[in-house]
């Protein structure tokens, strides 16, 4: 696990995006766009793989970054990720968790540490 988890438990470090973006790799940036059109069945460009990370508020985002709603959530709330709310698991949490169970299980081991401390 890296040390820049999504607010919704994805872990950053292994996002192509991200990736992508760190390496400054346009054959990179080209086959992600390619790879997550045919995935998502939306056209994406090159120039869109750029991203920092999620939970960075200030450099590019990757394009769905701006309307993801746990985003603008975590963001509002000033929380590290969701693991930090006190509204932990809400329902846009737990719907997107059913289609990313290790999300779920990275935000559960934060929330661990937490209790620990």
């Amino acid at each position: 696990m890296s040390n820049q988890i999504a607010f919704c438990g994805i872990d950053c470090g292994e996002c192509k995006a991200l990736v992508a973006t760190k390496k400054n790799d346009a054959k990179m940036r080209k086959a992600v766009a390619e790879e997550w059109s045919k995935e998502y069945g939306h056209p994406i460009k090159p120039e869109d793989i750029n991203c920092v990370g999620c939970v960075v508020l200030d450099g590019p985002n990757f394009s769905y970054c701006s309307v993801c709603e746990i985003r603008k959530c975590g963001i509002q709330k000033k929380v590290q990720n969701c693991a930090y709310c006190i509204e932990y698991r809400c329902e846009k949490l737990k719907k997107l968790h059913e289609n990313a169970p290790k999300a779920k299980d990275r935000l559960e081991q934060v929330r661990e540490k937490i209790k620990k401390k």
